[in-house]
């Protein structure tokens, strides 16, 4: 799909003898088209905000309000749009609107002259920039029908079924590249459309029992597995409307990789839900042992805990098990404890001998601690 973008580009820099740049009605880079020494323009002549776009995929906040404010986003004709140094714009511009039937899905962009607008644009260029809209009105319409695939493929226990999921995902956004997979929780309201979130490729409700449910699913498509800007972008858009934690599953090479990404970023939420500290946004990568708890079914009603600390999780000793919790935090280091809680060192020993006592466990033997504290950690969860 690129190169046919990268195609119509080129043909339209060959149609008006200037470097063309599309870019989507979100002003994130599609392709653009390379200066030549035929072009009438040479190094001297790049425009800081084209080179910008270029390098960073996007423009800036400042440019788009400038650009936006001329009605580029309704218009049906070429609209020129003069420089306006205080935005960074340094060149005029000749916006080429890409529609189809009616609704504006991207734009492309040629420097113009500063003598003024251009001569009027042929017939066979704004016919290129249909073609491109066509091509770009498909591809929204598959993103936007990619939802239920994509639950289909995290939540179905039939084979065949997630194949065909599989099948139909990498049927629009192909099998190679990189992806990074999002869990925004609790998710109340209504599945948001894919262009309110950047980068989103599908996005679906998953209807979880428990503290984080129900979980809304965003799929990104990322540049580089290395760089996890692009999920953290998407993710503060989440946060806004709704205000749930969002996790973040390590990125993933391959769409059959998706389900345990699902798992990673649906085990950063219940984490951050968890200590509010690691959130609101959470990556896998960086919560510690919660990786481990998480694993555990989501706590309610039917969770599992150990008898011998049953009792300290009732909620008359709420304050033992958080003295508890803080001590074991803290390495077992009473001053370092009695710090964090603000109570005298003599309060605290009282505090660990009533845990003691409550649980029959021996706060001085390892096995007996990591079992009350990784007890306390799950229930968290």
């Amino acid at each position: 799909m690129k190169g046919d973008y990268q195609e119509l580009v080129d043909e339209i820099s060959a149609l008006l003898g200037a470097p063309a740049t599309l870019e989507d009605r979100d002003f994130r880079l599609i392709a653009f088209g390379a200066h030549d020494s035929g072009s009438g323009f040479d190094e001297t002549t790049l425009d800081p905000v084209r080179t910008r776009s270029i390098l960073t995929r996007r423009s800036t906040a400042e440019v788009r309000a400038w650009f936006e404010k001329f009605g580029i986003a309704t218009a049906e004709a070429p609209v020129h749009i003069p420089a306006d140094p205080a935005a960074g714009v340094l060149r005029g511009r000749l916006c080429l609107p890409v529609r189809h039937r009616g609704v504006v899905h991207g734009y492309v962009w040629l420097l113009a002259g500063d003598d003024g607008p251009p001569g009027p644009v042929p017939a066979s260029a704004m016919a290129v920039c249909a073609r491109i809209g066509e091509l770009l009105a498909d591809e929204a319409r598959a993103r936007a029908d990619l939802g239920p695939h994509l639950l289909t493929l995290l939540t179905s226990e039939s084979a065949d079924s997630r194949a065909a999921a599989l099948a139909a995902l990498g049927g629009t956004l192909g099998d190679s590249g990189a992806y990074a997979l999002l869990c925004a929780a609790p998710w109340t309201d209504p599945v948001p459309g894919v262009r309110t979130v950047p980068g989103a490729a599908a996005l679906c409700l998953l209807p979880v029992p428990g503290p984080a449910g129900p979980r809304l699913a965003a799929l990104l498509r990322i540049r580089t597995a290395a760089d996890l800007s692009p999920a953290h972008q998407a993710a503060a858009n989440l946060l806004a409307p709704a205000g749930p934690v969002v996790g973040i599953g390590d990125p993933v090479r391959s769409l059959d990789e998706l389900p345990g990404a699902w798992r990673e970023a649906s085990a950063a939420a219940r984490a951050a839900l968890a200590r509010p500290h690691l959130g609101p946004v959470a990556e896998w990568s960086g919560i510690g042992p919660y990786r481990l708890l998480a694993a555990l079914p989501d706590s309610g009603p039917g969770h599992p805990v150990d008898p011998a600390v049953r009792p300290l999780l009732e909620p008359a000793h709420a304050e033992l098990a958080r003295t508890a919790e803080a001590f074991l935090d803290c390495a077992g280091q009473a001053g370092r404890t009695a710090s964090a809680l603000n109570i005298h060192r003599q309060t605290l020993y009282y505090r660990l001998s009533r845990v003691e006592q409550l649980t029959g466990l021996d706060l001085h033997d390892g096995e007996d601690r990591l079992l009350l504290h990784m007890s306390l950690k799950a229930a968290r969860l």
